[in-house]
């Protein structure tokens, strides 16, 4: 059975003090038993305290983004061996800004999926279009030719840690948001790629998140959607109220 799932991408924002202030809300207003599993990704240099800070609560910490190597000259970069020694197990990976202002193409995303793999951490996998490719309507192409080249390659197994995250680009800090209606539409078709590649079972039980401008007032009837498994998200999830509110949105 799949899960509800809520994840903050915290992306650039908020020094330490100010991490520890939004954690700080988060601890206090979050209910005992919220209606998805939640997970925020504060900055690299945060994610220890983070970690520390949120020990014992039902709230995960991810890392925005990692490297595919174990180790070397790699100056900048952080590996998956180094996540984990902090105690942080899931990563984002193939995020719309990595591939549009960093350059990672699909032949990255696949060594970075592989090395995540084999360390055994769990993976929020982005994938989405670009307002060219939903103008000209390639939008599904664009979609099954990403996760077709960085993560389809993967064995069934490694499905019980893939989390899929579709972000249509066009809608990512422009205020605009795909309708209910157009994440359902891809959502779906995400799923039936799945359920082709890898049957039907793990189709039915991976998460699916949307991340695309989510608010609180918009949140309940995007998590409506039958193969909507809840978000992945942005600005909103700065302000604790607003994020908690997302958290709370299922039905």
């Amino acid at each position: 059975m799949r899960k509800n799932i809520v994840a903050g991408n915290w992306k650039m924002n908020n020094d330490l003090a100010e991490t520890q202030e939004l954690i700080s809300h988060l601890k206090l207003q979050m209910v005992k038993e919220p209606m998805a599993e939640v997970y925020v990704a504060p900055s690299y240099v945060n994610l220890y305290n983070s970690f520390q800070s949120l020990k014992g609560t039902l709230i995960k910490v991810a890392a925005q983004n990692m490297h595919y190597a174990e180790n070397g000259a790699f100056t900048g970069e952080v590996s998956a061996k180094m996540l984990k020694s902090i105690g942080v197990n899931t990563v984002i990976l193939g995020h719309s800004e990595r591939r549009a202002l960093f350059n990672e193409t699909d032949e990255l995303l696949t060594k970075k999926v592989d090395a995540a793999i084999e360390n055994d951490m769990e993976i929020i996998f982005c994938f989405g279009e670009e307002l060219k490719d939903r103008k000209t309507e390639k939008h599904f192409e664009i979609v099954e030719s990403q996760l077709e080249n960085a993560l389809f390659h993967v064995d069934k197994t490694s499905w019980q840690n893939i989390i899929l995250a579709y972000e249509p680009v066009w809608a990512i800090g422009t205020g605009e948001t795909a309708s209910p209606e157009q994440a359902q539409e891809i959502h779906q078709f995400v799923r039936e790629l799945v359920s082709k590649k890898f049957g039907k079972e793990i189709a039915q039980n991976v998460s699916i998140l949307y991340g695309g401008s989510v608010k609180p007032n918009n949140a309940a009837e995007i998590f409506a959607k039958e193969d909507v498994d809840g978000g992945l998200i942005g600005g909103a999830s700065l302000n604790a109220i607003d994020f908690l509110t997302i958290v709370n949105s299922f039905e």
